[in-house]
């Protein structure tokens, strides 16, 4: 298992260098069954990561390129009526592939944006009243600038809701910049990046996500840190059912990408401002960032061992 880790994460990181530890989080996101928001300012490698991985992980890949005028149809298809067969014929929209990139998601208006959360919600869209599947392996990669840039929507909480993890690339370390600017652009050896994974071992990596094993002590800690958010004065509102039990399901996945059938408290604690960051918000400060900064207080509030 961990052999294959390191070569998709070694193959992504041909066009996406020094970023080992997001693209980590990216596959745990994609093997918990779950979709993905990148939020960072442009430029920052978001539609590479993207693009990567589709390709490392042997997926068909379709990208929309969100903008004010952009119609749900544009995203889901549109009945067109043939003539010459006399009746309405559906033609699909992008949305019909394996892996979706959804670039610039708050570019666009919260009408649009809705159009998405059937699909990542139910695994299937509904067109003028006939619901069409979507392929099994279905992942969406969202991408958003920070809301604080001119022209966004921000995402309204029951959508960021149903993004499984939400993070950030960030600015390169001075290795691989330098190394962007001695070599070619990354984004050109797109095309030499090559599959490592079949569906099958995809399809038996998500089932043996299930396998993991959590310890009573280890649901222990995952309620104290989930009670800490609701509880605790400088928490607007803390983590729901869902959001907790996204948190368990990420920190399992985590384990198995690291070769182990147990999770431990170190998984937990990894996975946490990813999954749950934009879950929570800050009872004085309603910042967009906030959330990672309550992830951490949680962390340093809530001992591994209870008292």
């Amino acid at each position: 298992m961990e052999i294959l880790i390191k070569r998709i994460v070694a193959e992504v990181g041909k066009v996406l260098l020094g970023k080992e530890h997001q693209v980590k989080l990216a596959l745990t996101c994609l093997f918990a069954r779950g979709h993905l928001l990148i939020e960072d300012l442009p430029g920052m490698g978001k539609t590479t990561l993207a693009h990567a991985l589709a390709s490392v992980l042997g997926l068909s890949y379709n990208r929309i390129q969100f903008t004010s005028d952009l119609l749900p149809a544009d995203i889901l298809g549109v009945s067109v009526f043939d003539r010459e067969a006399s009746q309405f014929e559906f033609h699909p929209g992008p949305v019909f592939t394996e892996v979706l990139l959804a670039d610039e998601i708050n570019r666009t208006t919260p009408k649009t944006q809705s159009a998405l959360l059937e699909a990542m919600e139910e695994g299937q869209v509904t067109v003028e009243g006939a619901t069409r599947a979507l392929p099994e392996t279905f992942f969406v990669i969202a991408t958003q600038n920070p809301v604080t840039q001119s022209g966004t929507y921000p995402l309204p909480e029951s959508q960021l809701d149903r993004f499984l993890m939400r993070i950030e690339l960030g600015y390169p370390g001075r290795e691989a910049e330098r190394a962007l600017f001695k070599g070619e652009d990354p984004r050109q050896r797109l095309s030499q990046v090559s599959a490592c994974v079949t569906r099958e071992q995809m399809a038996k990596l998500q089932r043996d996500v299930e396998g993991v094993q959590v310890a009573e002590s280890l649901l222990d800690y995952l309620q104290r840190l989930v009670e800490y958010t609701r509880v605790a004065a400088e928490f607007s509102y803390g983590i729901s059912p869902r959001g907790a039990l996204a948190l368990l399901r990420c920190a399992k996945t985590w384990a198995l990408l690291h070769g182990r059938r147990h999770v431990i408290p170190e998984d937990l604690q990894t996975v946490m401002p990813a999954v749950v960051a934009h879950r929570v918000r800050d009872a004085a400060d309603y910042g967009d960032q906030s959330g990672y900064a309550l992830v951490e207080r949680v962390l340093n509030s809530v001992d591994v061992i209870g008292g």
